[in-house]
């Protein structure tokens, strides 16, 4: 699979700079090309699973990590351990009108993004419970293997190639100040993108089925349109 060198070296071949000061910049232009992925991508390859417990004496927060980019879905399983509950998405405003005395206790129905590294849930529930928080979060950044425990590979090196070198060189080409370059890089990058957008499509419907839509609810994809 593609890592972290060999993504390094096919920026600089293709860019023919190896001066020093380009060599030292790779490294940003490889971070701020997977930023730009984690945003423009909508895709199951960047789901995570966490389990975090939530007791009564917190008032109904949850801490998240600072990838997390997306909250897709917040669940816990009933205390008889057959019965998941999956909770429903709502504003800090909705949730703080709902549950407006955070000591009161009940059983948890609703959650809502606090900031962006924390989550709140009402009513605070009454005992302890086991939230599964599924989230679109930004991988972890490749680095070179020099280091202490590095990433050399991620979601992006080995899954979303193209894309990722195109964008590394969308910043590449900025950095060089190479404007007529530009906008040929950049449509490159658009099409992966768009081609991995579809693929995504396809993840979202079987064979028999249309496409469902990611944000739930009624269906708004139809088949074949971009």
């Amino acid at each position: 699979m593609p890592n972290f060198a060999q993504l390094k070296s096919d920026i600089q071949e293709t860019s023919e700079n190896d001066g020093t000061e380009f060599t030292s910049a790779i490294t940003g232009f490889i971070q701020r090309a997977e930023f730009r992925l984690v945003k423009d991508l909508d895709d199951f390859g960047l789901d995570e699973f966490t389990n975090v417990s939530v007791s009564s004496g917190n008032a109904g927060a949850v801490t998240l990590n600072d990838r997390v980019r997306v909250v897709r879905n917040v669940n816990y399983v009933v205390s008889t351990g057959t019965t998941v509950t999956n909770l429903l998405p709502r504003t800090f405003e909705y949730v703080k009108d709902y549950w407006p005395v955070s000591a009161s206790t009940g059983t948890p129905r609703y959650y809502s993004r606090k900031d962006n590294l924390t989550l709140k849930i009402v009513p605070t529930p009454s005992s302890v419970i086991t939230t599964e928080i599924q989230t679109q979060s930004q991988p972890l950044p490749l680095a070179s293997a020099t280091g202490t425990s590095v990433t050399t590979t991620n979601y992006f090196s080995e899954y979303c190639y193209n894309a990722l070198f195109y964008a590394s060189l969308m910043e590449a080409t900025m950095f060089n100040k190479d404007w007529s370059n530009l906008q040929y890089w950049t449509q490159q990058y658009v099409d992966q993108v768009q081609a991995l957008r579809n693929q995504a499509r396809r993840t979202r419907q079987d064979d028999m089925a249309v496409a469902a839509s990611p944000a739930g609810g009624p269906n708004t994809i139809q088949r074949g349109a971009s």
